[in-house]
């Protein structure tokens, strides 16, 4: 089985919609996309992510499944350690994170008091759970950390959702905690994740990443990277996202 993780086209977030610019990023996804042979699509119900899909399925002649829990993984904001304000979980300071060890397990950093707080654990499940039950209606099944290949395919699944809700999907396929792909990776507007399975041993299957955030398709159709999702590469970038 391959999985495909999309991240939504460079958005406009006031209208929860897509730029001029997300728009074209979208054409060229779709290049890519709708010619494949996928087996089902998957969308967060929020705008941004459905008018990406949007081009892909119009071209394929298909339609989504719409899933809230692939919406944005923002609803549980937790406390700034700092200013005490809240900040989303996948925003945080390099100074106050990579300091706690915890952060770094794939178990444990939803017990770090910050996050325990926020029931953090609870708003992970509310992704996982729903992520896990549709792999088993396609023939893999959770057991522990892996997953049992009950009617094992080569069959593509595409989720058209957005950034910190995909590093959650991906941590928890590959046993990484989220905070450390949240802030030590990026996927951009568009870009192309992908997971496969590998079933070294009959019947037992795990995922295998190939790809992170691929960007491909913009490359090849002229079009720069949006750098929606990233921050400052010097603190003296004044035109770049500093907070």
């Amino acid at each position: 089985m391959r999985l495909l993780i999309i991240r939504h086209g460079d958005p406009d977030y006031e209208n929860d919609t897509l730029t001029a610019k997300g728009e074209r990023e979208a054409e060229l996804l779709a290049d890519r996309v709708a010619p494949l042979d996928v087996k089902e699509y998957y969308c967060s119900p929020l705008g941004r992510a459905r008018k990406t899909a949007s081009y892909t399925l119009e071209r394929a002649g298909r339609g989504a499944v719409i899933c809230d829990w692939l919406r944005e993984f923002d609803t549980v904001p937790v406390k700034d350690a700092e200013t005490g304000k809240p900040r989303l979980a996948w925003d945080q300071l390099p100074a106050m994170w990579t300091n706690v060890r915890e952060f770094y397990d794939k178990d444990e950093w939803v017990r770090v008091p910050m996050m325990s707080a926020g029931n953090m654990a609870e708003a992970v499940r509310n992704v996982t759970e729903p992520l896990d039950a549709v792999l088993s209606e396609h023939g893999y099944t959770r057991y522990g950390n892996f997953y049992l290949a009950e009617k094992p395919n080569s069959d593509t699944l595409v989720f058209f959702c957005h950034f910190g809700v995909s590093c959650v999907l991906i941590g928890h396929l590959l046993g990484i905690s989220p905070m450390v792909l949240w802030h030590g990776a990026i996927a951009l507007p568009t870009s192309v994740t992908t997971l496969c399975t590998e079933e070294r041993r009959e019947g037992i299957a795990s995922f295998r990443m190939s790809g992170f955030g691929d960007i491909s398709h913009l490359y090849a159709g002229g079009e720069e990277p949006s750098f929606s999702g990233r921050f400052c590469e010097m603190w003296t970038n004044t035109q770049e996202r500093h907070d």
